[in-house]
């Protein structure tokens, strides 16, 4: 059990599908690896992206989806 709410345990995962389904469709971001994660409307972002400017718009767009109270953004830029 995770102890929350039948509710909220639905929130989360429409949030986490959301987010998922939002990343998927933006150009920019198909090529990265990022996991999602929400947990109380909180949105965990995690794993690397190429530049810094694709770890601010993962971010952003994830913090557009409905229901999302906050974004933390976890990704670690990697250079290659």
């Amino acid at each position: 059990m995770t102890g929350q709410t039948m509710g909220e345990n639905i929130d989360d995962s429409y949030i986490t599908g959301a987010v998922k389904t939002q990343l998927a469709s933006d150009k920019m971001v198909s090529l990265t690896r990022v996991e999602v994660e929400t947990n109380n409307g909180i949105v965990y972002l995690t794993g690397q992206v190429q530049t810094a400017e694709q770890r601010s718009h993962i971010g952003s767009l994830a913090s557009q989806v409905k229901g999302v109270k906050q974004v933390v953004n976890n990704l670690q830029v990697i250079n290659r």
